[in-house]
């Protein structure tokens, strides 16, 4: 394949893990950010990292606002949840079609990439790999009921629901596969289970306690959030749930990510917005939070030489962001799909 000619992009950008702003000329060559110099002109646009949402179902678009009532167990839990039901009867075209129009959403709200719990098995994750082919939006895969062998990882249940997690565990790992959980969602009594797989990503911890917060941050894995999710199935109902404040205080890693299309849309700008809102969470920590998670896909996610050119140019004259007094605030708190000018997601 010919390599694309290299392009400049010049604005206001945020630099690093620090989002430090500054106003620059971004090479990229190859798809790869190659360099970033001081720019003397007025900055007329915003460069703004892409983001990587951190736990989705995107098998769930297919029960998209079913108006569903029950417990988290009766919604979601599987094997026979009403989300298990319902894609277990959904044919394969309506599924693959359903997620690669999810993910056309992430893509149009800045989303460059997602960790995906896939459901289905082996033909699940190639129904995902389907859904995602010649879409600038990379997936990280992590499968489950067998899919788990042939994808990036094991996206495993609450460790209570899987009667052969240590077997999955064991075999992930031999084949330097990732190991998630879901994790403390509805009460913390699955958390010390979970970690004593030392797995590399928990999802949810809405409910863990002190005492599991320390020993995740001592063990330096990070944390999926899901504020929006946890509010709509009933399982948070204060911004003490999930603990955000206190991973902060403690020193640890958070991410964002959207959780089930059954009940929210898989918009990162809604999640950060939500999320510095009810969290109250410092912007910059949350704009980190939605970036970061490219870790999982072995990138930094930042704006950095060497790293891949996935960044959103804005356009702050495109409304009244112009008159922004804090960009990461205002991109954390207002920014709509409507002001983003350019999405540089194409590697080639």
């Amino acid at each position: 394949m010919q390599q694309a000619a290299p392009y400049v992009i010049t604005g206001r950008a945020l630099l690093g893990e620090d989002l430090v702003e500054e106003d620059v000329a971004i090479t990229v060559s190859g798809g790869i950010i190659t360099a970033i110099e001081p720019y003397p002109g007025p900055p007329d646009q915003w460069i703004v990292p892409a983001f990587f949402n951190a736990h989705t179902h995107l098998g769930d678009t297919v029960a998209m606002d079913l108006p569903a009532r029950g417990s988290l167990a009766e919604l979601v839990k599987p094997p026979d949840g009403l989300k298990h039901r319902i894609l277990a009867a959904t044919p394969r075209a309506d599924l693959v079609r359903g997620m690669r129009s999810s993910i056309t959403t992430m893509i149009a709200t800045g989303t460059a990439g997602f960790a995906d719990f896939r459901e289905g098995g082996a033909a699940g994750v190639a129904a995902l790999r389907e859904a995602a082919a010649g879409l600038d939006c990379r997936p990280v895969i992590l499968g489950r009921e067998g899919g788990e062998r042939v994808s990036d990882g094991a996206g495993i249940s609450s460790v209570h629901d899987v009667a052969n997690a240590e077997e999955v565990v064991r075999e992930a790992r031999q084949a330097g596969r990732l190991v998630a959980f879901h994790a403390g969602e509805k009460n913390p009594d699955d958390i010390d289970d979970a970690l004593a797989f030392d797995p590399d990503l928990l999802v949810h911890c809405t409910h863990a306690t002190d005492a599991h917060l320390r020993r995740i941050v001592d063990a330096g894995i990070p944390i999926a959030v899901c504020p929006r999710s946890n509010w709509a199935l009933g399982v948070a109902a204060s911004p003490a749930h999930p603990p955000i404040a206190r991973i902060l205080e403690l020193g640890g890693r958070f991410l964002l990510g959207t959780d089930n299309v059954m009940f929210v849309q898989p918009d990162m700008l809604r999640e950060m917005a939500f999320t510095a809102t009810v969290y109250r969470a410092p912007p910059g920590e949350v704009l980190r939070a939605a970036i970061a998670g490219a870790t999982l896909a072995g990138r930094t996610g930042y704006l950095e030489i060497g790293q891949d050119a996935r960044m959103l140019v804005v356009n702050p004259a495109k409304g009244n962001l112009s008159f922004s007094r804090d960009i990461r605030a205002t991109i954390v708190k207002r920014l709509d799909s409507s002001s983003i000018k350019q999405n540089v997601l194409t590697l080639q």
